[in-house]
């Protein structure tokens, strides 16, 4: 409990009520300033466990995107090395500028192994 001030020991029971409704009012106030617009520090809403949900989200999505993406490099890698070994120069559904390098490259390699 917080001492009495010195004006409420002389102070009518009226008065004593306004004074400590005023003492209130100001402590809520003071709170509100000090940590945000809630109006006393007991309703104050935190943010971590916004933040810290929102950092988890953004991280699986990351993940999940990296996994994707290096699923696509490696069936394109898949379809390059199937094209090396088979000699054939047909261009990839997926990826046709590394698809058309790749299919250029074996099918130069396969006119050069079959001349010789």
């Amino acid at each position: 409990m917080e001492p009495v001030p010195a004006a409420f020991h002389a102070t009518p029971s009226a008065e004593r009520y306004v004074l400590q409704a005023d003492a209130l009012r100001r402590r809520q106030l003071n709170g509100a300033l000090l940590y945000g617009s809630g109006r006393s520090w007991r309703r104050r809403q935190r943010v971590w466990p916004a933040v810290l949900a929102g950092l988890v989200v953004v991280a699986i999505l990351i993940g999940a995107l990296t996994v994707a993406g290096a699923f696509q490099r490696q069936r394109e890698l898949n379809r390059e090395q199937e094209l090396m070994r088979t000699g054939g120069t047909a261009v990839p559904a997926a990826g046709a500028a590394a698809g058309a390098a790749a299919g250029a490259a074996a099918g130069a390699a396969g006119r050069l192994s079959r001349s010789a």
